[in-house]
């Protein structure tokens, strides 16, 4: 009998989640037809302008959030391979 510990899959939800977290930045901002309008104005900014300038700290929210369920992933992976190996 082996005692070793089949290997986790490469592929988790915890990682789709945090590629889906740094899609969402990208893929607003390449659909650019999606802004490019003037109306509504902020505070007499163009929406132009000012969408493009409200995804700055969005991304870095979204970045974060991706940091933070890669890293739990990760935990979770040394955990399950450093408990998995005793018996």
């Amino acid at each position: 009998m082996s005692s070793e510990v089949p290997a986790l899959p490469p592929v988790s939800p915890a990682r789709v989640l945090a590629g889906l977290c740094l899609a969402v930045p990208v893929v607003s901002m390449l659909w650019v037809a999606s802004y490019t309008k003037e109306g509504p104005e902020l505070g007499g900014v163009p929406f132009f302008y000012w969408y493009q300038l409200m995804w700055v700290p969005l991304s870095a929210v979204f970045t974060v959030g991706a940091y933070l369920l890669i890293n739990r992933d990760e935990k979770a992976r040394r955990a399950a391979a450093a408990g998995g190996g005793e018996r």
